[in-house]
């Protein structure tokens, strides 16, 4: 939750830097070209977007394709310059699904013939297809996070040895841990522990449930077939091709009854290592596990298909200030259909979508009328952002403009809805308090408020004319919410970045999330908020900056 005295100490801290971005504000408080954001046309485009006909608008299906050239059409009848590949307004990129071969085995020295996947162990698609053999040594988390001066290999060079090392992080369940609190951190991620051993030179990796704080597998045989089903999945679990594509050693996951057997030699036991790496400051290093030696085959193989963000941008008229640019931006996917059943996906995130879309117009009808932002402003409509920020994340590594040079991304994801907690919600509610869409009836969340507060402040600023109640909560929350929209990869990337959002509901990804069921009024402010918001960005002399890792207080 929230803590007021910490927000109050970044508002103060921040308060000439406001100065200058108020200053160039029009005199009548409002961005140029705001009145052309309206509340028919808003709900007009939300029923063109969520209608049966768009098929849900899953990733990596000509309905999402149809989508994309509805936005881009949209797009070049503004008249705005094409900021996609090649100069049209689409940036293409690769989406990589896994799917499993035959001759996978695993086999522990000493313990028995190979086994099969489902027996103790699975193949990772963290990992290359490809075979391992050697020496195993236990590497705490697997993890490297320079920003923290944590390196679990300690610096070794690993020579072709095999990694075991714990799933997720050290502090996961505490909110002042240095890795993001209880928001999952990004170095923790499969593939990108997979990276950093390769890196080391292993030529293999092992992840082992984190004993320490939650049980083992029950069902190996079920969490095989969970992993690798025999028939395509209706919703594909995605990655992007641009990371995946560098690592080339295999990966697998074991039981903890195989990795108590691998580490039996050291003389701790398998928690015990557990708890050391949890505790070990700047790392555990590599600890040596004699007599363990592992031979595993996995076949995993990588599936293209192809991704697309929709960009365009307005070049700032300022020649000094046009090369930074203030990106809009949000995700126009969603969860396809399941037989005659389409899930729409209205608020989530149609409703950005569309936002972006008339803040697009706004700036469009101003530069018609003689005001141009002194900043380039790029408007960006993400792909797979259900499947993990896909496209959000690909842009991160080819910017059209340098990160460096990015002053502020404003993301916005589901603001269509009042937020309504159920008292029995269950896990897609995780971590969130019980609440009504009543007492949610103004209520706007903005996420992204600890890592880039003069960011936030601005918005607060900018909200004069909107009258929302702004509610900074979730920045380090069990729920994710502050990795789980496209402002995250921004974040990471050190670009100052916050999230409008107006929370979950019951009808979150459910076919329920329709147009006649957004709060267009609500909407409307949200979306001048977030206009006026930009334009102070795009105009003003201040910059933002993003919170370094080690100092982020718990919120």
């Amino acid at each position: 939750m929230n803590h007021p005295g910490r927000i109050l100490v970044r508002v103060v801290a921040a308060a000439p830097l406001m100065l200058a971005f108020a200053a160039c504000a029009p005199e009548d408080g409002r961005a140029p070209g705001i009145e052309s954001i309206t509340e028919g046309e808003l709900r007009e485009d939300v029923f063109a977007l969520s209608h049966d006909s768009m098929g849900g608008r899953l990733a990596g299906t000509d309905d999402l394709d149809r989508a994309s050239d509805w936005i881009r059409d949209r797009f070049d009848d503004l008249a705005l310059e094409p900021a996609g590949d090649g100069g049209t307004y689409d940036q293409h990129f690769d989406l990589v699904w896994f799917s499993l071969g035959s001759g996978n085995s695993l086999t522990v020295e000493g313990g028995g013939e190979a086994r099969a996947p489902g027996n103790g162990w699975s193949p990772s698609n963290a990992g290359a297809a490809g075979s391992a053999q050697g020496p195993v040594v236990f590497a705490g988390f697997g993890l490297v996070e320079p920003r923290l001066e944590h390196d679990d290999f300690g610096g070794e060079d690993l020579d072709g040895q095999i990694v075991l090392a714990l799933d997720r992080e050290p502090g996961v369940n505490d909110p002042g841990s240095p890795f993001d609190g209880l928001v999952t951190t990004e170095s923790s991620r499969t593939w990108r522990k997979a990276l950093a051993a390769q890196e080391r030179g292993a030529s293999g990796i092992l992840f082992v449930r984190d004993i320490h704080n939650r049980p083992d597998i029950d069902d190996w045989g079920a969490f095989h077939r969970g992993q690798w089903p025999s028939e395509r999945r209706r919703i594909e679990r995605f990655t992007l091709g641009a990371w995946i594509d560098d690592v080339e050693i295999p990966a697998a996951s074991i039981s903890v009854e195989l990795a108590r057997t691998l580490v039996a030699g050291s003389g701790l036991t398998l928690e015990e290592l557990a708890l050391e790496a949890e505790t070990a400051e700047g790392g555990l290093g590599v600890v040596e596990l004699p007599g363990a030696r592992v031979r595993f085959t996995t076949a995993v193989r990588r599936n293209v298909e192809e991704g697309r963000n929709v960009l365009a941008m307005i070049e700032g008229a300022d020649p000094d200030r046009r090369n930074e640019v203030v990106v809009v931006g949000a995700h126009h996917d969603h969860n396809g259909t399941d037989g005659e059943t389409v899930f729409n996906g209205a608020d989530d995130d149609g409703s950005g979508t569309v936002a972006v879309l008339e803040i697009a117009e706004a700036y469009a009808r101003a530069a018609e009328a003689g005001n141009r932002p002194d900043r380039t402003v790029l408007f960006a409509l993400w792909d797979a952002e259900e499947r993990g920020l896909l496209g959000a994340w690909f842009y991160t590594l080819s910017p059209l403009f340098p990160l460096q040079r990015t002053v502020a991304y404003l993301n916005m994801d589901m603001i269509g809805r009042h937020e309504e907690v159920p008292p029995d919600g269950g896990g897609r509610f995780r971590g969130l308090e019980p609440q009504s869409a009543e007492s949610n009836a103004n209520a706007l969340n903005i996420l992204g408020y600890s890592r880039a507060p003069e960011l936030a402040q601005l918005v607060e600023a900018s909200n004069e004319t909107t009258g929302l109640t702004l509610r900074f909560r979730y920045d380090n929350n069990a729920s994710n919410l502050l990795r789980r929209s496209d402002h995250w990869p921004f974040l990471e990337s050190g670009v100052p970045a916050v999230w409008f959002h107006t929370g979950l509901h019951p009808d979150y990804h459910t076919p329920f999330d329709d147009p006649a069921r957004i709060e267009y009024e609500k909407m409307t402010r949200i979306v001048q908020l977030v206009h006026q918001t930009s334009w102070a960005a795009a105009n003003g002399e201040g910059s933002f900056s993003v919170a370094p890792m080690e100092s982020r207080p718990p919120s």
